[in-house]
């Protein structure tokens, strides 16, 4: 992992040194990929404020924390705010279609559960009776 030289500077592992594993691993949360999700959609770097997010300030930077790490994003100080964009080009180079699947995959999930019409229950009755 490439160590930063300035205070400002994060450290963030080089492309030969991204993982399968760990990327798996930070995609595997659920507020994490909700961050990956959006970073995705926006095409351009997010600032830390710019995600709403259903956990407390310290939770936020672990998980950014976590997506850095793992090689799933790049964090950039731009004064005092914190650019992450996502390292889309490396992880298409190392695992090609990977990013892609899971974010087509999260969405499937993200509408069938926003789907209204979609009760566990009515389907229950609906399978008991027929």
């Amino acid at each position: 992992m490439t160590t930063p030289a300035h205070p400002r500077r994060l450290a963030h592992p080089a492309r030969e040194e991204i993982r399968l594993e760990p990327v798996l691993h930070a995609l595997s949360d659920a507020v994490r990929l909700r961050i990956v999700r959006e970073m995705a959609a926006a095409e351009t770097g997010l600032s830390c404020s710019h995600f709403v997010l259903p956990v407390t300030k310290s939770t936020s930077t672990h998980h950014f924390r976590v997506l850095r790490e793992a090689g799933v994003i790049r964090q950039d100080y731009r004064g005092t705010a914190k650019l992450n964009a996502l390292r889309r080009d490396d992880l298409d180079a190392l695992f090609p279609g990977l990013l892609d699947t899971v974010l087509a995959a999260a969405e499937a999930q993200a509408a069938r559960q926003d789907d209204p019409a979609r009760d566990p229950a009515a389907g229950l009755t609906a399978t008991a009776s027929g």
